[in-house]
């Protein structure tokens, strides 16, 4: 019988993108390099970035921060920017279906054909148990919705649920896989490791607290 072992897997939005998207702000690096020193002797093995710049400059960023740590960057098309469901309006709340309805019908049409595929690809390689003895700690810097999808699957909750879970830019959510038991949010958009001038970018203005 093969053994399972604990995944502690961590999540992070990137840092506040510039304009075009193409790179960082200045406080996007900040943002990054104060998340990489926060993680800074956390037993990481791997990080895992989504294909956009803005994704694998923060992953840089973090990466530079943890020392001599045998830790790779690793890019992965699963931790990218898409939909990872679109839902029917039978399964929404009535009195909010129209309107989520119609935010998501002004995204390109490739991020959602193609995003239920790749957010399955995600959940298959980034959640669950691992096989073998050893515990393994893995990051994944990635965006918004991909993060609000794997919450909403530790959770169990309704697949269109990943919509209302906003992360701030390179804010840490944590969860916990182990074996026999479920999974556990430890936790969920902490911005401790930024000063107040960086924290709640990247989120909506009306729920800002």
């Amino acid at each position: 019988m093969s053994r399972t072992a604990i995944r502690h897997l961590y999540l992070a939005r990137h840092g506040e993108a510039s304009a075009d998207e193409s790179d960082l702000t200045e406080n996007g690096r900040q943002q990054a390099v104060l998340l990489g020193e926060r993680l800074r002797g956390s037993p990481l093995s791997a990080i895992h970035h989504g294909p956009l710049p803005r994704a694998e400059r923060t992953a840089r960023l973090i990466r530079e921060q943890l020392g001599d740590v045998p830790c790779a960057l690793t890019p992965s098309e699963p931790a990218g920017d898409y939909i990872p469901y679109v839902p029917q309006e039978r399964e929404l709340p009535a009195d909010s279906a129209g309107a989520m309805l119609r935010r998501l019908a002004e995204f390109p049409a490739e991020e959602r054909l193609r995003g239920p595929e790749l957010a399955r690809a995600a959940l298959a390689r980034f959640t669950g148990p691992v096989e073998g003895d050893e515990p393994r700690h893995e990051l994944v810097v990635t965006h918004n919705f991909l993060i609000g999808w794997l919450v909403r699957d530790a959770l169990d909750a309704p697949p269109w649920r990943w919509m209302g879970l906003n992360h701030c830019n390179a804010a840490l959510t944590v969860i916990r896989y182990a074996p026999d038991r479920p999974s556990s949010v430890l936790l969920y958009n902490d911005m401790g490791h930024l000063p107040a001038e960086l924290r709640w970018t990247g989120f909506p203005a009306e729920s800002r607290v």
